[in-house]
């Protein structure tokens, strides 16, 4: 028997079952009748290949028949508690007119399911929506006007509440949103009329546009005046510098491995999108109450389109900057945040930096110290270095890092060793990359799931991931997260 597919066509608002049926030939012709009614009363948009029985396909069409009456009525019921005028005149459009819940609208405008759409958004929503084919796409610029109906970009839309932190060129205020009711962080850029606003922003902007990682801060909105560039991102109550002062700078192996396989999963993120971060330290990830790590600030950060452009090498803080860097290497790429992993691994163990130095001398001093003097075996080509040749180092033997943390049992067993010195190597190139690190057996007892999550997923979705009481913890832990780190006085980061 011959078998003959037909499309059958869906609305965004609705999808249908497939039905997998066989259609005779014979049969072909009243079905292919049957199927343009039924395209042309219901105004469906979407194609999906099904093959389906004549008897089948009717059965289906009375269904929906059925489906569009209890709609209508439903929709009749909305407009007159809108308050529409009785016997008005309505354009008609064929086919159901589309369900008016605000998640639907939400999800239609890609909107956070939390939202609180305004009343007058709403009611004008629905006039649109009588005079114009609910099936038809917004365009970009219709959506842009419904966002700013909606409230986003503007200033009125969030409360200030709290002073966090002030910078060069920024100061953070811990704010609310009206739309949500969530708490955010604002980020007041200060413009100036001869130099507009400065390039970190406009790199932080452009990047977090395009990163939607559940350890990645969320940039929720921009609202641009003539006097100011407002960056609103989600509300995250500290970092895990604060997390480390709150429990005494002594956490436990558990809660260590949670929080830098979460630093790695975020950080592996970005570098498959050829984005180094350029600026990790303890300050820079934040960490709600529930223990979820994200990185922030990407004011430094960079998109490596081409692998042998240049960069400035003044970038990343003193204590997290790899040695190539310090020593003035500006051809460089995903390596560079791996040093700094490193050296926060190091800090989170063990409670304290691990290369604290106040000048870049003295940092290649600390380093060269402990890691031993770098020779042609160990970092080929750096004899031919001018910066190297120019500080004259003593020449130091590498010392066993296990006799720097005496007291640090998360990184006392071989694996946790292991892990620590392929990121700590001269050679930049031979740093192990934050995906591969993810699949170390350092982090074996997190389970397999956690290497199974989507992108958008926290690992604390999984029950088997939870926090425990760290060893120094001083205080009562509420939601898994110190309560001490709270608060007003907290050091914000991200100005």
């Amino acid at each position: 028997m011959k078998v003959i597919t037909i499309l059958i066509m869906g609305t965004a608002q609705q999808s249908f079952s497939p039905l997998l049926r066989l259609i005779p030939a014979d049969r072909c012709s009243p079905a292919m009748n049957k199927m343009k009614n039924f395209k042309r009363r219901f105004s469906l948009s979407v194609p999906r290949t099904e093959t389906i029985e004549e008897t089948e396909f009717t059965e289906q069409i009375n269904q929906l028949n059925v489906r569009h009456k209890a709609e209508s009525r439903s929709l009749r019921t909305l407009h007159r508690d809108g308050g529409v005028t009785p016997g008005e005149e309505r354009p008609h459009f064929p086919g159901p007119r589309p369900r008016f819940p605000t998640e639907d609208v939400s999800r239609r405008m890609s909107l956070p399911m939390d939202i609180r759409l305004p009343a007058d958004f709403l009611q004008k929503l629905k006039q649109k929506m009588d005079t114009s084919p609910p099936s038809k796409p917004a365009s970009r610029m219709s959506r842009r006007a419904s966002l700013s109906d909606i409230g986003f970009g503007k200033q009125e839309t969030y409360v200030k509440l709290d002073k966090l932190g002030e910078g060069t060129y920024a100061t953070v205020f811990k704010g609310r949103s009206k739309l949500t009711e969530n708490l955010v962080a604002l980020k007041e850029i200060r413009l100036e009329h001869e130099e507009g606003a400065p390039c970190t922003a406009i790199r932080e902007v452009s990047l977090l546009k395009n990163l939607k990682h559940a350890n990645i801060v969320i940039l929720h909105d921009i609202i641009h005046t003539d006097q100011s560039l407002t960056l609103v991102f989600e509300y995250l109550d500290s970092d895990l510098k604060q997390y480390l002062d709150s429990c005494g700078s002594l956490m436990s192996m558990h809660n260590a491995k949670i929080f830098m396989f979460q630093l790695l999963r975020g950080l592996s993120y970005c570098h498959k999108r050829k984005i180094l971060h350029r600026d990790l330290k303890p300050q820079n990830l934040l960490i709600n109450d529930r223990g979820e790590l994200k990185l922030a600030d990407f004011g430094l950060a960079r998109a490596k389109s081409v692998p042998t452009k240049t960069y400035s090498n003044e970038v990343v803080t003193l204590w997290y900057r790899p040695p190539d860097v310090l020593l003035g290497s500006t051809e460089y790429s995903t390596p560079i945040d791996m040093w700094g992993v490193g050296c926060i691994f190091y800090e989170v163990v063990t409670g304290r930096a691990m290369f604290p130095g106040s000048t870049v001398k003295e940092e290649l001093h600390l380093i060269f110290r402990l890691m031993g003097t770098p020779t042609e075996e160990s970092w080929p080509g750096i004899t031919a270095n001018q910066e190297f040749q120019s500080y004259r180092f003593p020449l130091y033997r590498a010392q066993p890092l296990l006799n720097h943390v005496p007291q640090s049992p998360a990184i006392q067993d071989t694996e946790g060793i292991d892990l620590l010195s392929e990121l700590l190597l001269y050679d930049a190139k031979q740093r192990v990359p934050a995906e591969v690190s993810l699949r170390h057996p350092f982090f074996r007892s997190l389970g397999e799931h956690v290497h199974t999550l989507p992108d958008n997923s926290s690992v604390f979705s999984l029950p088997e991931v939870q926090l425990q009481k760290d060893p120094g913890f001083r205080g009562f832990r509420g939601t898994g997260f110190q309560q001490s780190a709270r608060g007003k006085n907290r050091r914000q980061s991200i100005f």
